[in-house]
Formats: structure tokens, C-alpha cells, sequence
């Protein structure tokens, strides 16, 4: 499974993983029952993990970077809470992207950023992931 193959959408908890497209919208897999559901497109968003990327000031970070050195730093510095405060989670990741630009990157899509890892950590997903990406 690679981040291309997953997706965030909108009104609904967790990370999908891709099954089809239509034309009115996707089929999507529930990662931990496989079950498949179909999320319209007049009623959801979608974002494809692997388009995601983080601003710096030169240029972006791509997600699987940022996942990556999440990882790497694990050990020295524990990944925060997406409910810890504001300031907390910028300090985490001044640590994990000193570059990052403070004026276009929100405290809201940190928090997107560590729900995401946390909800693919708990499903041992994240090792697979970044290996399947090198």
C-alpha cells in the first residue's frame, strides 16, 4: 500500500483506503473492517494523502517526508497529541521542520498531520508505508 492509495474524507472519522472511482464519486475501504462505502461527491471532499505537502520557505515537504521524520525522531522526541495546545504543536514541529512557513501552514493542518500518523501508527501501517515509498 502506498500514500497515493489512501484518502481523508471529509465528514467521516479515519483514513480510506481507495477502491474505485465513479463518476459521481469513490468507493472507499474501511481500513480495519474492509468493508467498501460509496462517498459521493456532492456530499464529501476527498484528499489523497500522497498529494499532501507541507509549505516551507523555499519550497514543500512532501507527507511521507514529514511521516518519515516523525518517525526517525520518535525516540528522542515523542510525536505530540493533535489535542495538546497550539503552541506545543508548533514547537513539535518547529523540531520535525524547522523550515516550515508559519504564515501558510495553520495549527489546524498540523493537527490533520498527527491524526493522520497516530490513526496509521495504531494500525501498523506507517513502516509499510514509507518502506513501499523508497
Amino acid at each position: 500500500m502506498k500514500l497515493d492509495d489512501l484518502v481523508a474524507v471529509s465528514g467521516l472519522p479515519g483514513i480510506y483506503k481507495v477502491n474505485t472511482s465513479r463518476q459521481n464519486g469513490l468507493v472507499v475501504d474501511d481500513l480495519d473492517s474492509g468493508k467498501s462505502k460509496f462517498c459521493s461527491v456532492r456530499k464529501h471532499q476527498f484528499t489523497p494523502l500522497g498529494t499532501v505537502a507541507i509549505y516551507t520557505f523555499d519550497d514543500t515537504v512532501e507527507l511521507k517526508d514529514v511521516f518519515r521524520t516523525m518517525t526517525d525522531m520518535k525516540d528522542a522526541d515523542p510525536i505530540v497529541s493533535h489535542n495538546d495546545s497550539a503552541d506545543t504543536i508548533q514547537s513539535y514541529f518547529e523540531k520535525i521542520i524547522p523550515e516550515y512557513d508559519r504564515d501558510r501552514v495553520y495549527v489546524s493542518d498540523m493537527k490533520k498531520v498527527l491524526k493522520w500518523y497516530s490513526f496509521l501508527e495504531k494500525r501498523e501501517l506507517i513502516g509499510s508505508l514509507l518502506s513501499e515509498e523508497e
